[in-house]
């Protein structure tokens, strides 16, 4: 029997100007993609997806649909290529993505998901008000008591368990702020101030999770294709009812990245392939579980590297 093949498929964070752009100029499926989207949403994702501005694809209502597009289109190539998963997996908004390719989420429900989901985390907290830091190889055991001396009244929390050598944390500023000191303090390599517009993945975002509740619970989820390791509790999960779960308890909780990748592991997956735009996951799967190899596709050029991975 041959190895089992993982694809993951990348969140917030991966957005560049012109993804999707030679997909869609080389597939038909991509360009199906990009023309659903802008039925689906009512303007031409593509063109922001292609052609920017960068400051209106950042925008979290904007980035999330259109890395959400980039990633479909491109795993309808790789459906079309003949190439299947045994376990899938998303970074945050991807796993969306992975629903939509596990045949659980229709692609027009996911696009107007992720964009409400953008809208109502950047409304749940004022610009300025809070802040995501990485803390990069932070000795282990030393995050709690960080977390704990940082606080003083205010929120402050791990929300991306990202890598044994990468933890992002995310709270009010002036938490987040004192947290990236005391780590320093503690041993930490680096504490970066990340630019995003709002702080995911803490309980500053409870606010966006009972406004997506109404929604998620409006959309049909239906049983998975294929399993799916999902975020909050880096579990195997293959009822609708698990996935909408999941999508709803992700948002105020913690990515439990490393412990998902050990999942996939432990599932028997060697090889994987990252699917959309950008190459964050593979750099992530490196650190945690070197032994899993892996290649990107979200350009053209991938392909035949995708090929020789999965051949």
């Amino acid at each position: 029997m041959s190895p089992k093949v993982g694809f993951l498929f990348p969140g917030q964070g991966s957005q560049y100007v012109g993804m999707g752009k030679g997909l869609s100029d080389s597939y038909p499926e991509a360009r199906l993609t990009f023309e659903e989207a802008a039925d689906a949403l009512g303007f031409p994702l593509a063109k922001l997806c292609f052609e920017g501005p960068e400051d209106e694809l950042r925008r979290t209502e904007n980035t999330q649909p259109a890395l959400l597009a980039v990633s479909v289109a491109a795993f309808r190539i790789l459906e079309r290529e003949g190439f299947r998963a045994g376990l899938i997996a998303g970074h945050s908004l991807g796993e969306y993505s992975a629903l939509v390719a596990a045949g659980s989420l229709r692609f027009a429900d996911a696009l107007v998901l992720v964009r409400k989901r953008g809208r109502y985390m950047q409304e749940a907290v004022p610009e300025g008000v809070g802040a995501m830091a990485a803390l990069l190889k932070l000795p282990e055991g030393c995050l709690d008591s960080v977390l704990g001396d940082a606080a003083q009244g205010e929120v402050v929390s791990a929300a991306n368990l990202n890598s044994p050598d990468q933890i992002v944390i995310a709270g009010h500023r002036g938490a987040v702020e004192r947290a990236m000191e005391l780590a320093k303090a503690a041993g930490a390599k680096r504490a970066i101030l990340l630019p995003v517009s709002a702080p995911f993945h803490c309980s500053l975002m409870q606010p966006a999770q009972q406004k997506l509740r109404t929604d998620l619970n409006a959309i049909t989820f239906r049983d998975l294709s294929v399993p799916l390791v999902n975020n909050w509790q880096a579990r195997l999960v293959q009822t609708g009812t698990e996935a909408r779960d999941g999508l709803y308890e992700q948002i105020p909780n913690p990515v439990r990245w490393t412990d998902s990748v050990r999942q996939f592991r432990l599932a028997g997956v060697e090889r994987f392939v990252e699917v959309g735009a950008g190459s964050v996951l593979q750099g992530l799967v490196r650190a945690i579980e070197p032994t899993l190899t892996g290649a990107k596709f979200g350009e053209p050029e991938d392909l035949n590297k995708v090929r020789q991975l999965l051949s």
